[in-house]
């Protein structure tokens, strides 16, 4: 597939995905699907729409033919404070107060495709998007002495999916995944003397990346109430975003993290299904977030040539400090009479941002922690279509550390989302 071919076809799906943000652990969205974000992103062991594709492939085998759409209302409330009188640079660009980032509202969509071949073999298509790593900052503000500042994150997957279901009900599947990113930052003229590459590091507009990785997965039943399920989405190597090389570790890098989910379904009446996933996503292992500002910004500073591989885009790059991401999600449904099924959920995992690295994730405060979650579905037209919604709820928190001897910073968000969609079954 020609590079020209996927950026036509990512921009048709996409459009609507600019600027994506979702609720979000990290910025990986919580959940795929609105039946799953109903019960707090799991589901992973229990197929129920075409977007389980996006975490387990293998679970396509047991959807049917069917269309899932849908369009959620998003509105994260990301700020951060500035206590203490600015002491030296860079945190005299820092005014004491407390700074909310503008726009909080989005629009987003999702939607899969799933067509059963044979009684073992499926196939599908699936779209869906990452975020969270958005902000936008007022230039009245002036965060880091460039007026205007902020970054802009948007993450596209389609992925092609195949899987096979054996005569046991156990199954198997694997997507390729083909990646879209688009980024802008602005207002960051202040690190210019921290960058290999100033022309490169701040206000240039939009970037596009392109990439490609694999997501399996596997259902395997345990008895006739309890269903293993499990995936792995490798990490997703990405073109550099040319645009910013001064910026991002290693001239512009910014691939796409590795995650594995396992997960169970109990089905403990004939109407009630318990669920708990685990899931991890391995931050640290891109340098661009994982790459801590201490020690490389000292060495950048006391460098003896105007370039080192500790300064913003060198291959040891300055990056956003984030750790590895373990969450543990708690799902149940009930069907009721009449068509309805209800569901709720919790998750829980400790946010990526050590308070050792709130200075740069002022940008990205990606410091959600825990998720509470509703939804429904309602079935009609005998069963061949669906109504489905979920309301998302993720209380506020927030990361404090010291930038300076004199200032600390504290990041906060909170979430809130709503989702609709519509299923047609064939």
């Amino acid at each position: 597939m020609t590079k020209s071919f996927f950026k036509s076809l990512a921009l048709l799906s996409a459009f609507a995905f600019s600027s994506t943000v979702f609720a979000t652990n990290g910025y990986l969205a919580h959940g795929y699907g609105i039946k799953s974000k109903g019960m707090a992103g799991t589901g992973i062991a229990l197929p129920q729409d075409t977007l389980i594709g996006a975490t387990n492939p293998a679970g396509i085998a047991f959807v049917g033919n069917r269309l899932d759409l849908g369009v959620s209302i998003f509105s994260p409330r990301r700020s951060y404070e500035v206590t203490g009188t600015p002491s030296a640079p860079p945190s005299a660009a820092l005014a004491p107060g407390k700074v909310d980032s503008d726009r909080e509202y989005f629009l987003i969509p999702e939607l899969g495709m799933t067509w059963q071949l044979d009684e073992h073999k499926a196939v599908g298509i699936i779209v869906t998007g990452n975020g969270g790593m958005n902000t936008k900052y007022a230039s009245s503000k002036n965060t880091f002495g460039g007026g205007k500042a902020g970054i802009d994150l948007a993450q596209l997957f389609i992925a092609p999916t195949f899987s096979y279901r054996f005569d046991n009900n156990a199954a198997i599947g694997v997507s390729a995944i083909l990646a879209y990113q688009g980024f802008e930052a602005k207002g960051l003229s202040q690190f210019a003397g921290l960058s290999n590459s100033p022309s490169d590091l701040t206000d240039n507009g939009h970037d596009s990346s392109y990439g490609a990785g694999i997501n399996l997965g596997f259902i395997l039943p345990v008895g006739t109430r309890v269903t293993l399920g499990g995936g792995y989405r490798s990490r997703i190597y990405m073109s550099e975003f040319d645009d910013y090389k001064g910026l991002f570790a290693e001239k512009g890098g910014f691939d796409i993290p590795a995650s594995a989910t396992i997960g169970v379904a109990w089905k403990t009446t004939k109407n009630l299904t318990v669920l708990l996933d685990v899931q991890k996503t391995w931050y640290s292992q891109v340098d661009a977030i994982g790459n801590a500002m201490m020690p490389a910004m000292g060495a950048c500073m006391t460098r003896a040539t105007p370039t080192s591989s500790s300064c913003l885009g060198g291959n040891n790059g300055i990056g956003f400090g984030w750790d590895d991401m373990t969450v543990v999600k708690f799902g149940i449904q009930y069907q009721a009479s009449n068509d309805w099924t209800w569901r709720a959920g919790y998750s829980h995992g400790n946010q990526p941002i050590p308070d050792s690295e709130v200075f740069f994730n002022i940008l990205a405060p990606g410091v959600m922690e825990e998720h509470f979650t509703v939804g429904f579905t309602k079935k009609y037209d005998g069963g061949h279509q669906e109504i489905n919604f979920a309301a998302i709820y993720a209380p506020e928190h927030s990361v404090k550390g010291a930038i300076s001897p004199t200032q600390t910073v504290e990041l906060e968000m909170k979430q809130y989302q709503l989702e609709l969609g519509w299923s047609l079954l064939f």
